[in-house]
């Protein structure tokens, strides 16, 4: 019976910065890309990129004619997120920048890079998350009707809430956690004020005109969303009728909120 051969591990670094040295590196290129809005010309190697990537498997799949081959034109992917793609798929590790994170992860989930794609999310997750926040706060009603909304986690959902931003009426965002919590609810099996408690806090029910409350509180009273000393302190609000009693967050007007009557009192204007 033959005996099984000696597996010889080299060192990593050497290979590494080999690899690294090929990376938009002329010298023995089979393929130039043309990339992003400024149209840089990039070198590489099409047996390397098809062996570590299905995307550039099926993208460099035919063979290349006689003469100079003609550029892969990849126009939506700067240059710079591009070459810490290449530097991942050669050297396995890559440098991410803050300033370029975004770009990467959006290349890293158009080729199916999964791991670079969980790395750019943990490395640009502020960022990532102040733009997304950006987006729904600008396009606030449409974002409110979509299945990934509903599908948010409630650390997710928070800063959204806590937004003075929102083009949105309260009651509309009331009727959205609402839906929101009732979806989380029927997934958990749990009681839609359980899965609802994290983020309600940061409802202004205050905001609301008092036959808007008075339903609130009925609805309130069949399925339970809100705790009931949130709904008191809003009538609070309402009874005092002073500005100054009224100060903090839960008054205080977003974007989309729409005028009512009662608002003159709390003197707060949107921020």
């Amino acid at each position: 019976m033959e005996t099984p051969g000696l597996v010889v591990h080299g060192e990593a670094e050497p290979f590494s910065t080999a690899l690294r040295s090929l990376i938009n590196n002329p010298l023995y290129s089979d393929v130039r890309f043309v990339v992003g809005q400024e149209r840089q010309e990039v070198f590489a190697h099409r047996c390397l990129l098809a062996c570590r990537c299905n995307f550039f498997q099926r993208l460099l799949s035919s063979e290349p004619g006689p003469g100079v081959p003609s550029p892969v034109v990849l126009s939506t992917v700067p240059a710079e997120a591009f070459l810490v793609v290449l530097e991942f798929l050669y050297t396995n590790s890559a440098k991410l920048q803050r300033h370029s994170v975004l770009e990467v992860l959006t290349a890293a989930v158009e080729y199916g890079l999964e791991e670079l794609r969980e790395v750019a999310v943990t490395f640009g997750l502020g960022q990532l998350q102040e733009r997304c926040v950006a987006f729904i706060e600008a396009h606030s009603q449409e974002t409110l009707r979509t299945r990934g909304f509903l599908e948010l986690s409630a650390p997710a959902l928070l800063p959204l809430l806590r937004s003075d931003k929102l083009c949105v009426d309260e009651a509309e965002l009331v009727l959205a956690a609402r839906s929101w919590a009732r979806v989380g609810a029927a997934v958990l099996e749990r009681p839609v004020a359980e899965v609802a408690a994290p983020v309600v806090r940061e409802l202004r029910l205050a905001l609301l005109a008092p036959a808007e409350l008075s339903a609130l509180e009925e609805q309130n009273r069949r399925e339970p969303l809100i705790p009931v000393e949130q709904i008191v302190e809003a009538w609070k609000c309402h009874a005092l009728r002073r500005g100054d009693a009224a100060r903090g967050t839960p008054c205080r007007r977003r974007r989309g909120t729409l005028p009512r009557e009662h608002h003159r009192f709390l003197d707060l204007p949107f921020k």
